[in-house]
Parts: C-alpha cells; sequence; structure tokens
C-alpha cells in the first residue's frame, strides 16, 4: 500500500456528497494544526478512553498484523 497525498482543494474536487465539506475540514486541520491540537486535553481524553494510545503504540501493535485490516 502507498499513501497519496492530495491537497483539500483536489479533495473538494472529486465531487461526491459532503466532499466539500471534508475538503474544508482536512484544510482547517492542514493549516490551524497547532490551535487545532491545542484545543484537546490529552487527560480528559485518557479518562474517557484509559486504554488511548499513541500512534506509534498503535502501529507497534498492528506491526504484522493484515495490511487490509491495518489501512
Amino acid at each position: 500500500m502507498r499513501y497519496n497525498e492530495i491537497t483539500p482543494a483536489e479533495y473538494r474536487g472529486f465531487g461526491f456528497p459532503g466532499a466539500d465539506d471534508l475538503g474544508n475540514m482536512f484544510q482547517v486541520y492542514r493549516d490551524f494544526e497547532t490551535e487545532v491540537c491545542g484545543a484537546r486535553k490529552l487527560d480528559v481524553s485518557r479518562s474517557l478512553n484509559p486504554e488511548l494510545q499513541t500512534f506509534e503504540q498503535w502501529l507497534a501493535e498492528e506491526q504484522g498484523q493484515d495490511p487490509a485490516r491495518v489501512a
């Protein structure tokens, strides 16, 4: 499997219902990453889900799994 990066504008051009909204959301997350991530409190997330993992923890656990399941 290969990652294929596209811009928010390209995503908005896909034309399916909601593509504009999702493209806009991706642009906000890209352009305002610090503000978006800064508004989230990790300790609150962990209190709601004590099994919450970092991406690195999740990836280490998924190594060797079926790639179709991980994708």
